[in-house]
């Protein structure tokens, strides 16, 4: 092109430098728009699983709330396809502006040359225009097509940041360069807390309880916990809600890492230990129950992969479900719906009972495994808790009376440290924090036997008049 003319040359390419500024403008506000509508997205998704989860809905019901609920979704969809709408029209716009630019240019240069021409301009000539406009036009359309694709890129490339996001974070538990690997078959089980103590990394929205993000360190929730666990005994943890007593049971599967101290199986620091082998001799049955949307028999093969049906029968049955599975329209082929929503709670714990049973961990922690379930479930679950509690090692955030009789050893927590140790009697000889406890929650329910238990297998007549 300039060597045919570098006036008309000039001409077509001057403006190029202020559409190149104006494509990274557009490009950045698409990146914007197209970032805003993932997040609008990601929102609208959260509501709409939220409320058509089995609890969602349930809740929404009782409460009346389905109106308001549709409003919800109904805002957050509107607040979606105008992002949506305006992503695709800032692409369009910017489309649209090139074409017509690039439309008026040949225009644009056959008036400047025609100008010339009848000025008397002897270098100028009809074929030469005609060239010079092609060639002009074989530049401008793949030009316009990358600055076309260059916004497209931006708005593809929000997307990609959400997603390195996640693919860029960094596991803040993972295994040590040399970390041992446990036998499950060779684990007695000794479990020591050496001098523990534990604080989050935050506090919630990375504020201080003063609402200033001014670094300050969230306080320790635990505070030199110190016990140890013989293979085979059973440690219950009692004390207020709030107190640290499940903070305790997730240092030991490595949940979360000690701030101080040492928690150690065997003598090795769980720090020190893989995670996969952690997760092979310690047993978790919590209040919880976490059912995945399959069958009977894959949420029970969760905790043995490769067991055979005789194994998931003789689990099921040590759990006391194995007569309501096979009540089921397919047995154990029966997929159990979002979270278990098609069995009771009392079935569920069962169900994850059995999957522990199953695992046959060296080590096992119940976090209130029965607290929420009415008396019947309760005594169910907790027959087939004996038989798995015995002679294996046991950490039991306990409420119920028979467990913490039953145990070893008593800690009770307060305020993030063991505030008293010893047996049951012992406990109560202190008049302590657990006598008031022991009071204020069992008395009750002691007295008019709604444990299920007779009284005189679990109190003696010292117990009773300390109730009383």
């Amino acid at each position: 092109m300039a060597f045919i003319d570098l006036r008309l040359t000039v001409l077509s390419l001057i403006l190029a430098p202020i559409f190149l500024l104006v494509t990274r403008r557009v490009g950045a506000i698409r990146r914007e728009l197209s970032t805003s509508t993932q997040r609008s997205l990601a929102d609208l998704t959260a509501i709409t699983q939220e409320t058509l989860s089995v609890s969602g809905v349930l809740l929404t019901k009782t409460f009346g709330r389905q109106n308001e609920a549709i409003d919800r979704f109904g805002r957050e969809n509107e607040r979606l396809a105008g992002l949506q709408v305006r992503q695709q029209m800032i692409g369009r716009w910017f489309f649209m502006i090139i074409s017509v630019f690039f439309s008026i240019m040949p225009a644009l240069v056959y008036w400047v040359a025609g100008r010339a021409i009848v000025g008397g301009d002897t270098v100028l000539t009809i074929g030469s225009i005609v060239a010079f406009t092609t060639l002009q036009s074989r530049l401008f359309m793949p030009l316009g097509q990358l600055l076309n694709v260059h916004v497209d890129i931006q708005g593809a490339l929000a997307l990609f940041d959400r997603i390195f996001d996640y693919l860029d974070l960094t596991p803040e538990i993972t295994d040590r360069p040399g970390a041992v690997r446990l036998d499950p078959a060779t684990v007695s089980g000794r479990v020591e807390y050496d001098h523990v103590s534990f604080r989050y990394d935050s506090f919630p929205e990375g504020t201080t309880p003063n609402g200033s993000d001014d670094g300050a360190e969230p306080p320790l929730a635990l505070r030199d916990i110190d016990f140890t666990i013989e293979p085979g005994q059973l440690v219950a943890l009692v004390g207020p809600s709030g107190a640290g007593k499940t903070t305790i049971t997730y240092l030991l599967p490595r949940l979360y890492d000690v701030t101080a101290g040492a928690v150690r199986i065997d003598g090795h620091d769980v720090r020190d230990v893989t995670l996969e082998s952690l997760g092979q001799i310690i047993g978790f049955v919590t209040q919880e129950t976490y059912l995945f949307h399959s069958s009977v028999r894959e949420n029970l093969l969760y905790g043995k992969p490769g067991a055979t049906q005789a194994e998931l029968e003789a689990a099921a049955r040590a759990a006391a479900i194995h007569d309501r599975i096979m009540e089921l329209p397919e047995q154990y082929d029966t997929v159990v719906g979002e979270r278990g929503y098609k069995l009771s709670g009392g079935e569920k714990q069962r169900l994850a009972l059995a999957r522990v049973i199953l695992k046959d961990p060296s080590i096992l922690i119940l976090d209130e495994a029965t607290s929420a379930l009415d008396t019947h479930s309760e005594r169910l679950i907790q027959a087939a808790l004996e038989p798995l509690m015995e002679g294996r090692t046991t950490v039991a955030i306990a409420h119920r009376l028979s467990t913490i009789l039953a145990a070893d050893q008593i800690l009770v927590i307060d305020r993030g440290q063991v505030a008293e140790r010893g047996t049951h009697q012992e406990l109560l000889e202190q008049d302590g924090l657990y006598a008031a406890l022991y009071r204020e929650q069992f008395a009750e329910n002691v007295l008019t036997g709604s444990f299920g238990e007779d009284l005189d297998d679990l109190v003696g007549d010292d117990d009773i008049r300390m109730v009383v």
